[in-house]
């Protein structure tokens, strides 16, 4: 395994190079749909030719490939029957003059037209209707791909080598491992977390750190044990799905297909097809994949209410999120009558935190969990924050919350905390983690050691005090602190000044006093032999003479 992520950054960092090279001067976080959805169609077409050989739907002749073949046997009457059949399993499918080996060729031939790159999203686009329970999953995918775009060149020609050059540079990479397992998943999560990086403040719209995903993924996964039972996880602030993808990691028998369905919304177009190229490129059937494009909050998951009015939710077995920190909504009082906050009262309009935190919860099953990342605020800003705070304390659905080291995301060094919650709970009390001190230090970025991230997973698992470390709160101490849940009103990190060596210290001045009248015997007859001799030098003596003195 590490040998495959070693060899998946290998390439990630030669395509990263390459990709600077390639962008001029266009922004990173612009040539990102680029390189991403080019990445991504190549996927996309050898997982349809590797399909067309596993259905030994070719007559493949010797010395043919697979793309050769498909030329010739697609065309005419029959290229329908193959659009179809390819479209109804995968949910998408490429005709032969669209696919990559085709493109790549054209390229390498130096026939390929500018056109040619229009035509091969617009017939994927089309096609990708074939299959009507697929559409949502493909349609519109290749949107954010601007092939007109001027900052890829001044005219049609220079434009069409740009994206020529693209092709070729994704094409001269082989994304297998040594044992021959596809690592294109991996370096496709890589370049988004180098894309991340170079993104400053937008980079928390699409990506949570890999180490901050690991710890909201164990910990809504500690409980599972079966790996035969389907696993729903659902993230209502997707971003480029990583975070789900992190989550389908850590259950049990996740990697088989149909485990795990993962659900996800997101506002963000190009970011909500960045999740779908992402999901899809590790593995995940469109079938057990549903993601939308919408805002979780104006909204909700759309189940929507019966014949009869009634609300009947759809839940799931875990949620994760990362949110916008304190981000501005629209919290008109109608919103009361909304069944997510109507028994908590609504977050303030400037700071959303509350609200995706009770739009996450609602969607836990009673069995389930919630973790979600938020700033530390929500943990002692009164008013209708403080009302919402207490509700959930009263209801006892505040399990844990964890404190965090700063500087562990992309978009802001602030420190953060992760609040893990539940629907029904036996107990009211709550576990306080402060892991705020435990990282390592990094140039830009801090980061996460994998001994952190298991102390806090072990500490969270057997619930017990820990000396500056970790604190199971009564609700009666809760209630004390008038339901304010910051962190050092419960664990106590302070560390005491060692004590004063009050023998030391008399010693010490004891041998300065003798050192300074040592001096002072030895600088006196220097000071007489001068005296008298200069008039400025009698007052610069005098002077030093009251020094010496004072002392």
């Amino acid at each position: 395994m590490a040998e495959t992520k070693n060899t998946a950054r290998d390439i990630t960092n030669q395509l990263w190079a390459m990709a600077n090279e390639l962008r001029g001067n266009m922004d990173a976080s612009e040539f990102r749909n680029y390189i991403l959805g080019f990445l991504f169609y190549r996927y996309l077409s050898e997982n349809q030719e590797a399909y067309l050989k596993a259905q030994d739907l070719l007559d493949i002749q010797v010395g043919e490939s697979v793309n050769d073949a498909y030329l010739r046997e697609a065309s005419g009457d029959d290229l329908n029957d193959y659009l179809e059949d390819i479209a109804g399993s995968l949910g998408y499918a490429m005709p032969p003059e669209s696919t990559w080996a085709t493109i790549v060729n054209k390229v390498e031939q130096d026939e390929i037209r500018t056109s040619d790159f229009q035509d091969m999203f617009d017939n994927f686009e089309k096609n990708a209707l074939l299959n009507p329970n697929s559409r949502a999953d493909f349609r519109g995918i290749f949107t954010d791909i601007n092939l007109g775009n001027s900052r890829l060149g001044n005219s049609t020609a220079a434009r069409g080598k740009a994206l020529s050059n693209i092709v070729t540079m994704i094409n001269t990479f082989d994304y297998n491992d040594e044992n021959g397992h596809d690592i294109l998943g991996d370096v496709y999560e890589y370049l988004i977390a180098q894309f991340a990086g170079n993104s400053g403040k937008k980079a928390g719209e699409f990506y949570t750190p890999h180490e901050v995903s690991q710890v909201l993924a164990k910990l809504v996964t500690l409980h599972l044990q079966k790996d035969n039972e389907q696993f729903t996880v659902f993230d209502p602030a997707m971003g480029s799905g990583s975070l789900l993808l992190t989550v389908g990691s850590e259950v049990p028998g996740g990697y088989q297909s149909g485990r795990v369905h993962f659900h996800g919304q997101e506002l963000n177009t190009t970011t909500y097809n960045l999740a779908r190229m992402n999901l899809m490129m590790h593995g995940v059937s469109y079938q057990n994949m549903t993601l939308r494009n919408a805002d979780s909050l104006e909204m909700d998951w759309p189940d929507g209410v019966d014949a009869q009015g009634i609300d009947h939710p759809r839940s799931f077995d875990a949620v994760v999120e990362n949110p916008p920190y304190s981000a501005h909504w629209d919290n008109q009082d109608s919103k009361m009558k909304d069944v997510r906050f109507k028994e908590y009262g609504l977050a303030p309009k400037s700071k959303a935190d509350f609200a995706f935190l009770l739009d996450g919860l609602y969607h836990v099953n009673n069995a389930g969990t919630m973790a979600i990342v938020l700033p530390h605020g929500v943990l002692f800003r009164g008013a209708k924050e403080g009302k919402i705070r207490q509700a959930l304390l009263e209801k006892h659905q505040i399990d844990a919350i964890i404190g965090m080291p700063a500087g562990l995301f992309y978009s802001t060094g602030i420190p953060t905390i992760i609040m893990v919650l539940k629907k029904q709970r036996q107990t009211d009390d709550v576990l306080f983690i402060d892991a705020s001190r435990d990282f390592e230090k990094g140039k830009n970025q801090n980061h996460l050691r994998a001994q952190d991230i298991d102390k806090i997973v072990s500490t969270y698992q057997k619930r017990q005090d820990v000396d500056k470390y970790a604190h199971v709160a009564t609700m009666d101490e809760i209630k004390e602190n008038e339901f304010n849940l910051n962190i050092p009103r419960y664990v106590d990190t302070f560390e005491p000044e060692p004590p004063v060596d009050v023998d030391k210290l008399v010693s010490d001045i004891k041998n300065t006093d003798e050192q300074i009248s040592k001096l002072e015997s030895e600088f006196s007859p220097m000071l007489n032999d001068l005296e008298g001799k200069n008039p400025v030098a009698q007052q610069q003596l005098a002077k030093i003479k009251e020094l010496f003195k004072n002392e």
